[in-house]
């Protein structure tokens, strides 16, 4: 974290400003804050997060369609624009997450109590309302504060499991009258949602999820999480929710930071690819034409699609912060399919977030603002750097964790699939685990897409080398 130019010890003057700090206000306050405590919020997240920034709630219309809330929690009540936790986020800007230990952007007195949408806490928030008709379009939005209390702390696992009819309802949905009823109908909204994004083009990868087991403070293995639908509902509402922030700020004149996808530059490249499986794709960038050949893919070879997955994401390149004035156009985001889009949905583990929770609350308000133009650029320009830097030091902890487990197991042989092949290394993709390394010994004759057996010979821990040999058979 050091290395990567992170401070990952809060400094003195933070740790005593959170001492200071009292326990959430009185709900008797202002007036112009909703009292919505009493509707069936829930949330989902990993099974071990406690820094829950959104719930959500749904119900139907009688006019057709659905009322969609999704309430963020107020995290610039408790760390207000100049105190010293606002300083130490908007240098770190965001939570890294190791997979052995997580680095929180808000010391966890904040991000994991006063300021988390914690089950059976009243707590404030900004609600974002949507309107969203059976075609998954959203009909109206409109942006406010509001009291909420999470009836329902869930966690993806257990719920999606539950949802796709292979699991038992989770204890905390069957605590809370009317819990299931209200999680089925996320469902049913979420995938109106997905299906519209769909048709307009938003890209789906495949990834391979590895959670770090630990035992005793010790890395003990590594356990695969496949995607499930609860993952869609959080996903889908979180996406709908960006948009509509993002157009409530330029309906209000407001600045923005948005966030943006540019259309990829190696279009050509991602042209290329697509035509090794008889797919043409257009010669001007099109994420509906790409949308369409990753799904032709997907259900043709889910073997090696996280592979071509990650290829492709390489080719669109990052996305990044820009600031865009009131009237300003901008590129959009490519892998969304759409053209608004900010990130607003995680205050509590993304300074991005949290500055744009202070240009709502001015635009509800009817107030200036309170950054300048060249003040937001200077924060989405840091944004994107220290989420590169971030992105780094996961992707290299998830290396390191991988060749601490196979440490245990030199000499063992495994199953894999060729990712690259060049003058530069061979490297495969373990089947029934999820870590990568080279092949050293035996790599000729062997190409991407192949299928090889191979033996773990040797690992380099703290860089995350894991070395192969190739075997018959």
């Amino acid at each position: 974290m050091i290395d990567a130019g992170f401070r990952p010890d809060f400094p003195a003057e933070v740790v005593r400003a959170v001492q200071g700090l009292k326990k959430q206000p009185s709900t008797s306050g202002s007036p112009e804050i909703r009292d919505l405590r009493s509707l069936a919020w829930s949330s989902i997240d990993n099974d071990t997060s406690r820094d829950l920034d959104q719930v959500e709630y749904v119900e139907k219309l009688a006019v057709g369609g659905s009322r969609l809330l999704i309430g963020i929690a107020d995290v610039d009540a408790a760390v207000p624009k100049g105190a010293a936790t606002d300083a130490q986020a908007a240098l770190e800007t965001t939570s890294v997450y190791t997979g052995v230990t997580t680095f929180p952007m808000l010391p966890l007195e904040l991000s994991t109590d006063l300021t988390s949408l914690l089950d059976s806490q009243d707590r404030r928030a900004v609600v974002i309302e949507l309107h969203v008709l059976e075609s998954g379009e959203v009909s109206d939005h409109t942006v406010y504060p509001a009291w909420l209390r999470n009836r329902a702390k869930l966690a993806y696992s257990s719920t999606g499991a539950w949802l796709e009819g292979h699991g038992p309802i989770p204890p905390a949905v069957a605590a809370v009258p009317g819990m299931e009823t209200q999680l089925r109908l996320q469902f049913e909204v979420s995938q109106q949602l997905r299906g519209l994004r769909k048709k307009q083009g938003a890209l789906t990868f495949g990834s391979i999820e590895a959670t770090t087991v630990m035992e005793n403070g010790a890395v003990k293995d590594l356990a695969v999480s496949p995607h499930n639908v609860a993952q869609d509902i959080i996903e889908s509402f979180m996406v709908a929710g960006n948009v509509a922030m993002a157009r409530y700020l330029a309906e209000k004149g407001s600045l923005s930071i948005r966030r943006v996808v540019r259309t990829p530059k190696r279009w050509d490249r991602i042209q290329a690819m697509a035509a090794q499986f008889g797919t043409k794709l257009p010669v001007i960038p099109d994420s509906r034409a790409l949308s369409e050949f990753l799904e032709q893919r997907q259900a043709a070879d889910a073997l090696h699609f996280p592979d071509l997955s990650l290829a492709v994401v390489k080719l669109l390149g990052p996305g990044e912060y820009i600031v865009e004035p009131p009237g300003g156009e901008h590129e959009g985001h490519f892998g969304l399919a759409v053209h608004d889009y900010t990130h607003s949905t995680a205050p509590n583990r993304r300074y991005a977030d949290l500055v744009t929770q202070r240009l709502l609350k001015s635009a509800v308000a009817s107030v200036a603002g309170p950054y300048s133009q060249p003040e937001l650029a200077q924060i989405a320009a840091h944004c994107t750097e220290r989420e590169d830097a971030a992105r780094k030091v996961e992707r290299l902890m998830r290396k390191v964790i991988a060749a601490s487990v196979m440490s245990q197991r030199i000499g063992e042989v495994f199953d894999g699939v060729v990712t690259g092949a060049s003058p530069k290394g061979t490297y495969l993709r373990l089947l029934k685990f999820p870590a990568e390394g080279r092949v050293v010994r035996g790599p000729e004759g062997i190409d991407v897409g192949d299928r090889v057996r191979v033996r773990l010979i040797s690992v380099e821990v703290s860089k995350g080398f894991i070395d192969f040999e190739r075997v018959s058979g």
